[in-house]
């Protein structure tokens, strides 16, 4: 069983690092073994996944090298999350989403700010509040899954941080948002993060892009459009619909109820419950927002409503 477990990292491994993108055959080499090592030493700090000075200086010295950049890290994975989507025949889910990585520093200028949080002060749990800025990195990334749920790998990445950090409320007061560029916003990574996929997947009926409240753009509606895939968002805005004198939940309200689906849950007090979620869904003319109606065209978009 070992020898068959080493047997499938290794051909894991190469697949993962084949088809990487390094400015020099000698930093792909340094990439491969250090991702081997970190492999087996998987929770562990790099020092002791290394386990020599050598082996540490050289995994150190290749992270911060200028010539490596996240791409060239990530641009085999992306190739063998590719090969692996080919190697099925259903449609593949690609689920959105975006991860902040904190760290504690003196001066968090040096990193950048993802966010601000509260946290209580005292003894006492309902003490005080402070606001503490976090700073850190965040990360969006598109990760591949059948419908069954397994994992296919990531087809897109970004990693960004906020070198300045303002809160939208604060943005709010000195401009309208939906004045702004889609392309000068950070929402504008939703919609890289779909072309980057459905580039490098190159098979866009297959793909379903589905991403939480925070995705419901209608310029991503748009993009999916232009680039004849499918997408599956969570909305938080009643859009006008149809002619534009009523909303799209006006709209459902006249949709006959189409099933049932039961879900079995938990209440505040852990008792088991079940919730009942009366399904709807309809296709319909989804208007964009009015201040967007000019660049924007309406689009004939199916509509999914799940009430309890």
């Amino acid at each position: 069983m070992a020898g068959k477990r080493h047997a499938d990292d290794r051909s894991w491994f190469d697949l993962e690092v084949q088809g990487s993108e390094f400015q020099d055959t000698r930093l792909r080499r340094r990439f491969a073994s250090l991702l081997e090592k970190l492999w087996d030493g998987i929770g562990q700090t790099i020092p002791f996944a290394c386990q020599d000075w050598a082996s540490t200086k050289a995994g150190y010295r290749f992270l911060s090298n200028d010539r490596v950049s996240e791409h060239d890290i990530l641009s085999g994975h992306f190739q063998a999350s590719a090969e692996r989507v080919k190697a099925t025949d259903r449609p593949v889910l690609i689920l959105q989403d975006t991860t902040a990585f904190s760290y504690q520093r003196e001066r968090p200028e040096l990193i950048g700010y993802t966010g601000k949080t509260t946290l209580r002060t005292g003894k006492n749990a309902m003490g005080p509040r402070r606001q503490l800025t976090q700073c850190g990195i965040l990360m969006h990334s598109s990760l591949a899954v059948t419908a069954d749920g397994l994992p296919l790998g990531l087809t897109a990445v970004k990693f960004w941080t906020r070198k300045r950090f303002k809160g939208a409320s604060e943005l709010k007061r000195h401009i309208n948002p939906t004045r702004v560029p889609i392309e000068e916003k950070e929402s504008w990574r939703w919609l890289e993060n779909m072309r980057q996929s459905t580039e490098l997947l190159d098979d866009p009926v297959r793909c379903i892009h589905i991403g939480d409240r925070e995705s419901n753009i209608y310029e991503l509606f748009c993009t999916a459009y232009d680039l004849s895939t499918y997408f599956l968002v969570r909305t938080c805005v009643d859009r006008l619909a149809g002619d534009g004198q009523h909303t799209i939940s006006k709209a459902m309200r006249q949709v006959q109820v189409k099933g049932l689906h039961r879900v079995e849950l938990r209440d505040a007090m852990g008792r088991p419950m079940t919730a009942t979620l009366e399904l709807r869904y309809a296709p319909m003319t989804v208007l964009p927002p009015i201040g967007k109606q000019s660049r924007y065209p309406a689009l004939q978009l199916t509509v999914l409503h799940a009430q309890e």
